[in-house]
């Protein structure tokens, strides 16, 4: 031990004091400085990292245990939680692929009618309805319900289970896509809510296409129950669904097909617009000159009367008038049937007549036959002259390019809706041509509705983009 004492005399004052400090009394001392600026960046660096995440740890701790959570990032989480102030392009895309879904069930339920496969399905099960007769004993079953109908008793009674499978198949698949289009309809809509990756404006309509499709699967079943009613088991009666229900359902479903349409392009529209907000700008002055608002007016009329003449059309095809006056533009030895078959008394069912009129113009196939020409003509002339007025004067100069080449559009189509619902006629409706002409009904629905949207810019976009603007020109 004498050995090691002169040793340890000259080691300790080289020692330094901190070896001998205990690790709190450190922690209490001031950090040494840094040698270097790297050292120094690094030190810093390293205690906003950690205050960083100290902070975060007490805000989620506070968030799940207290009553109110630290406000260290409160801005941030309100808008996380609250709505946008635009929906995002994919519930575009994914509401104008809902409305293509549409178009193509309008022109298939179209085929199911002219296939006259409509009444072969006598039972209205929303949930296992989904799922078609699998075994003999099932096909046994539905043939024998079937069989009860007065479609049967009076047009079908020759028919055997293999031509009954036929019809069977095309009312189950129409039915069967009604219920895929509400399904990938409301869980999406669900899903963009709860996600908030749509507008406040666009979750209200999202709501009301979604309760619009279920309305539209009771609006079906209404029709078809139309057609198995016990008086058309009577002599002389035409087993047929009302033509009143079936003109409400193909309404409903333009309707449903028009809302998500315009839905979807006023998403992507409101993108475009708010990208360039200088081309937006000259956009929104032109649509404001005085020289467009009769013709966006003239838009407006024009939409209600194609959709006045698909309602029409919805009449002629369910009292089946297109059988009848196979020909064009004469209706018999002239252009109209005799005034004592337009107004026939056979059909008012009031002692005083006071329901003739109306009674004749819904219900009389030669009238309502005769309504629907003179319907599709005014439409007909109506476009054409529309399409001259967009193309003198004032409004030539002021109309934005792309809403001349959307009445272009319009023009070509009423065109050729035109020549589908003639050859229909000539041929006494064949189904190719009859769906065509469905369909292109629609389509013509469409370029209206389109040229109508180029004309309009909704309040709320045109707000926003005043305010990108005033932001991109504000000096920093």
């Amino acid at each position: 031990m004498s050995l090691l004492l002169p040793g340890i005399r000259r080691t300790v004052p080289k020692l330094a004091p901190s070896r001998f400090v205990c690790r709190q009394c450190l922690r209490q001392q001031q950090p040494h400085t840094a040698s270097s600026r790297i050292l120094r960046s690094l030190h810093m660096r390293f205690a906003s990292t950690t205050a960083r995440s100290g902070s975060e740890s007490q805000a989620r701790f506070a968030r799940y245990f207290t009553s109110t959570a630290i406000p260290t990032d409160a801005p941030a989480q309100v808008a996380k939680r609250a709505f946008p102030e635009t929906s995002s392009k994919s519930v575009a895309y994914w509401l104008i692929g809902s409305a293509a879904s549409v178009f193509g069930i309008v022109v298939f339920g179209g085929l199911t009618r002219l296939t006259e496969s409509g009444l072969s399905i006598t039972e209205w099960k929303p949930v296992t309805g989904s799922r078609p007769p699998l075994t003999q004993a099932d096909w046994e079953s539905e043939f024998e319900k079937y069989r009860a109908s007065p479609e049967f008793h009076l047009l079908n009674s020759h028919m055997d289970l293999d031509e009954f499978k036929k019809i069977y198949f095309m009312e189950w698949t129409h039915r069967l896509w009604g219920r895929v289009i509400g399904l990938s309809f409301v869980a999406p809509a669900i899903y963009f809510v709860a996600r908030r990756r749509v507008s406040p404006r666009m979750a209200f309509h999202l709501l009301g296409i979604s309760a619009l499709i279920g309305f539209q699967g009771f609006i079906g079943w209404w029709m078809v129950k139309s057609g198995l009613r016990d008086d058309l088991f009577a002599p002389g009666s035409h087993p047929r669904v009302s033509q009143y229900r079936l003109a409400a359902h193909l309404a409903t479903a333009f309707v449903c097909y028009s809302w998500m349409l315009l839905a979807g392009l006023s998403i992507l529209r409101t993108h475009r617009l708010l990208a360039d907000p200088a081309s937006a700008s000259k956009l929104l002055t032109a649509l404001q000159s005085p020289a467009v608002a009769p013709f966006r007016r003239s838009v407006t009329a024009l939409t209600v009367l194609v959709f006045t003449t698909v309602l029409s059309g919805a009449l002629v095809a369910g009292l089946d008038a297109g059988l009848i006056y196979n020909e064009f533009p004469k209706m018999g030895l002239g252009l109209t049937p005799p005034k004592s078959e337009l107004w026939d008394k056979f059909y008012s069912r009031k002692e005083d007549a006071s329901d003739l009129w109306w009674r004749n113009m819904l219900e009389n196939p030669s009238l309502v036959q005769l309504d629907h020409r003179i319907l599709a003509t005014t439409t007909f002339c109506a476009i054409l002259a529309l399409f001259a007025y967009a193309r003198t004067g004032r409004v030539a100069a002021a109309l934005p390019k792309d809403a001349r080449k959307g009445m272009t559009g319009v023009v070509h189509l009423v065109c050729l809706q035109v020549a589908l619902g003639i050859s229909t006629l000539i041929y006494m409706v064949p189904i190719s041509l009859a769906a065509a002409h469905q369909a292109g009904s629609l389509a013509l629905l469409t370029g209206v509705l389109v040229l109508g949207h180029r004309l309009r810019v909704p309040k709320s976009t045109l707000a926003m983009v005043q305010k990108r603007m005033a932001a991109a020109t504000k000096p920093r």
